[in-house]
């Protein structure tokens, strides 16, 4: 069975726990059984420590509900930090620990940064040696083996990036062989690829791969999937908002599947056969009321394929 779900965006939500319930009772109406759950959208960390009243508050909601979830851990958690190691470490834990409570196993975390999004506007490229980029390599590897380890039960998910222009590669994992290198050399079981799609697509156009072939090279390590539409045209700046960026098909769009040209059906009838994890779709908040027809477009490509 092919679990098709969406993610309870972050910034739809912004701490709201009502606005948790409306939502999941918009997935549950048109049929959706399962969700992500953003922990940092939930304010369920809060410096570096799980806020146990919240999460309590949140179970309560959960148990009202019969979905299976996965969590997404806050974006700019990057095991490359260097001045707050120790923060970004704590804040790791957290989410372990809360996707534990939930009755979650599955952790998205966005590959580390060799250069923080955050500090884009300050600077322009990445101006990072080899040597360096070795280094934060390891560092993270070794974390992340530690991590894995501590947390069995959990399948930590690293999620592939998108470029920015001027700023890439400012993280290992625009590029999926740098990627399959960095699990592979974790080699833990329970470190494993969530593959997002649209920042495939938009690697690839920037580095001029074919992404159909590059997931077939990472096939064995997906187990999760985060699924969404755009042009594949990268900005060079960390700009959210889409609006000045659609007209010219730019950007990270996270468009309702359909609406960009990514070649879905040829990316997904790579690795489907042997899948089992979840098919998220990650919608930006302002296409909340077109997860439905996503959720359609989707099922028709997975019927061509089938």
């Amino acid at each position: 069975m092919l679990k098709i779900g969406a993610k309870i965006d972050e910034v739809r939500v912004d701490g709201s726990l009502q606005r948790l319930i409306e939502d999941l009772n918009y997935y549950k109406g048109i049929g959706l059984s399962f969700a992500e759950l953003p922990v940092h959208g939930l304010d369920a960390i809060r410096n570096g420590k799980l806020h146990l009243r919240r999460v309590k508050e949140i179970l309560k909601i959960l148990k009202d509900f019969d979905f299976s979830y996965s969590v997404h851990s806050p974006n700019p958690l990057n095991l490359m930090e260097q001045e707050q190691s120790g923060l970004h470490l704590s804040v790791f834990r957290a989410s372990l620990e809360f996707t534990l409570t939930i009755g979650s196993s599955i952790l998205v975390y966005h590959a580390g940064r060799f250069i923080p999004e955050e500090t884009f506007p300050f600077q322009k490229g990445n101006g990072i040696s080899n040597k360096r980029a070795a280094e934060l390599l390891e560092m993270e590897k070794e974390v992340l083996a530690k991590l894995s380890s501590e947390y069995s039960s959990v399948t930590i998910c690293v999620e592939n990036a998108r470029p920015y222009s001027y700023h890439s590669p400012y993280c290992y994992g625009e590029r999926i062989d740098l990627l399959k290198e960095q699990i592979e050399g974790i080699n833990r079981p329970n470190v494993k690829i969530n593959l997002d799609v649209g920042h495939l697509y938009m690697a690839a156009q920037f580095y001029k791969f074919d992404p159909v072939e590059a997931t077939a090279q990472i096939q064995p390590h997906i187990v999760h999937t985060h699924i969404h539409d755009n042009f594949g045209k990268s900005i060079y700046h960390h700009e959210k908002i889409q609006t000045h960026q659609i007209p010219f098909g730019r950007g990270d769009s996270h468009m309702p599947v359909g609406w960009g040209q990514i070649p879905m059906a040829q990316i997904l009838s790579t690795y489907l056969s042997t899948y089992r994890g979840m098919l998220i779709m990650e919608l930006r908040n302002r296409y909340f009321l077109q997860t439905g027809e996503s959720k359609e477009n989707l099922l028709e490509i997975l019927k061509a394929i089938s």
